[in-house]
């Protein structure tokens, strides 16, 4: 396995799902808040799941992201 040609690939993918994640959030707050299903002084609890199908990889990563 070439390590550098690895985690430069891991690196990508990483920064895609941040950037994806982020707009993708900032969407869904934008919408409720509209609708009126936020006031904005929420903290909402987050988890996104990782998978890797092909090493039975499963990881739960939790958070929360404040509104206020």
């Amino acid at each position: 396995m070439d390590e550098e040609h690895f985690n430069m690939d891991v690196r990508k993918f990483l920064k895609k799902v941040g950037i994806t994640s982020q707009r993708e959030i900032e969407k869904a707050v934008r919408e409720a808040l509209a609708a009126g299903d936020l006031s904005g002084d929420e903290t909402l609890d987050a988890i996104v799941t990782l998978k890797l199908g092909s090493i039975d990889l499963e990881i739960n990563i939790e958070g929360e992201i404040e509104l206020s």
